[in-house]
């Protein structure tokens, strides 16, 4: 994943890898400028004032953010982004 911010600043990392069509993520704005992108199985905090990327633990994570939307397959299996106004938050399985 690379992201780039509006102050000029960017950095690039890599995913969870999907192993079996798990590799959704799910991308939501938290407290502070922060921007969190939720797999299956991980959880990366952005900042977006630094572009400095973390993975996190589920339990660390802010409960209260908004879901802004998606990457996901759609229904010809190509990557795409799904804003949140198009498809709702879908849950993840819980294991």
């Amino acid at each position: 994943m690379h992201v780039n911010s509006m102050s000029g600043c960017s950095s690039s990392t890599d995913l969870f890898p999907d192993t079996g069509y798990a590799g959704r993520r799910n991308i939501y704005q938290a407290a502070k400028g922060r921007v969190y992108v939720v797999g299956q199985y991980d959880a990366r905090v952005i900042d977006s004032q630094t572009c400095h990327t973390s993975l996190s633990e589920f339990r660390s994570l802010d409960r209260n953010v908004i879901f802004v939307g998606s990457f996901d397959q759609d229904g010809a299996k190509h990557w795409r982004y799904f804003p949140a106004a198009q498809r709702p938050e879908l849950p993840f399985e819980k294991r």
